[in-house]
């Protein structure tokens, strides 16, 4: 069923976090090697997008989990997979395996779970890259910049070339604390649809980073918004950084300025002194449900800190609320 007629229809809801999921696997060293980087010098510890390729067993059991908590949409496990990203790791070449191996691992999953009724779809995730293009990281040089628009063009453009060959559904560039990262990623999904003549729906979500209401650039909500709108998007939302309860003014900016859908993945809350996330399910349900009151989404999830349980308990409130109109 094509996700447009749906989202006219019910709210859609996207899975919780990745990340928060694998912490409770206490993995080590090797589980990040496994067959793959056996050879490698370098720690991998932590490069959880890796685990599509050396633990496919955990990525598949964990997109089954937030299935069976009602998810319509699952993200792939590829937030860090470009090769701006991953040169930390020394592993740029890798990117397109990273990539098509993670599709392919969300795509088996989705179609088992996939009914007449409620069919699954598959995101391909696509994060900021661990450097920006609108600041410079060198107090001393505010005209320095650590890469430029065309190598973040490029980086993108890979991800991309992989997802799709991955069989994705639709495309999220998520996460966005630097606009100009956004349309370098935007420019590289245009290009490639130009290249392959093909077109899915693409998603963009922002994130605020405190009650400024602010992205890590300085741009508002209305202003990011602005920055993006020239694009078809599918939708446009905010993630990350802050909890629902916090996020509630931004998501009203969207929702009375925007033409496309509105998406909302906040966080459990912000986390304690220990860097966990204390929210429970039922609490930041509560918190979502304001939000489908006021008619301010069209799609909802969770980011840091989320589980099956926050997205279970997202989803059984979001069924008795209809989705905003735009």
């Amino acid at each position: 069923m094509n996700i447009n007629k749906l989202l006219q229809e019910r709210i859609l809801i996207l899975d919780g976090a990745m990340g928060t999921m694998i912490q409770k696997y206490n993995l080590e060293e090797q589980d990040f090697k496994n067959k793959w980087f056996e050879d490698h010098t370098r720690s991998l510890f932590g490069n959880n997008d890796l685990l599509s390729l050396t633990r496919p067993d955990i990525i598949e059991e964990i997109h089954s989990k937030y299935l069976e908590a009602g998810c319509d949409i699952i993200e792939t496990n590829t937030f860090s997979s470009t090769s701006v990203a991953q040169s930390d790791y020394e592993l740029e070449k890798w990117v397109y395996n990273l990539n098509y191996h993670s599709a392919k691992i969300a795509k088996k999953v989705a179609q088992k779970y996939s009914t007449d009724e409620k069919p699954r779809f598959v995101a391909g995730s696509i994060g900021p890259t661990n450097k920006t293009a609108s600041i410079s990281p060198d107090v001393n040089n505010p005209a320095y910049r650590s890469i430029t628009f065309n190598e973040l063009v490029e980086s993108y453009k890979e991800q991309v070339i992989a997802l799709i060959d991955g069989g994705v559904d639709i495309l999220l560039v998520e996460t966005v604390f630097d606009t100009l990262n956004a349309k370098a990623a935007l420019f590289a999904i245009q290009t490639v649809f130009s290249e392959k003549n093909i077109e899915l729906p693409v998603m963009i979500s922002g994130t605020i980073t405190d009650q400024s209401g602010r992205t890590l650039i300085g741009q508002t909500t209305e202003a990011f918004l602005i920055s993006v709108s020239h694009f078809p998007l599918l939708s446009i939302g905010l993630n990350c950084a802050l909890g629902a309860e916090m996020m509630r003014p931004y998501l009203k900016t969207l929702s009375d300025k925007s033409t496309f859908y509105t998406s909302a993945h906040p966080n459990a809350g912000l986390p304690n002194e220990f860097g966990l996330y204390d929210q429970s399910p039922n609490m930041m349900a509560s918190y979502i449900e304001t939000f489908l009151k006021e008619d301010l989404l069209n799609i909802v999830g969770g980011c840091c800190g989320t589980t099956p349980e926050h997205i279970k308990a997202i989803f059984e409130v979001s069924k008795k609320y209809t989705p905003r109109k735009c």
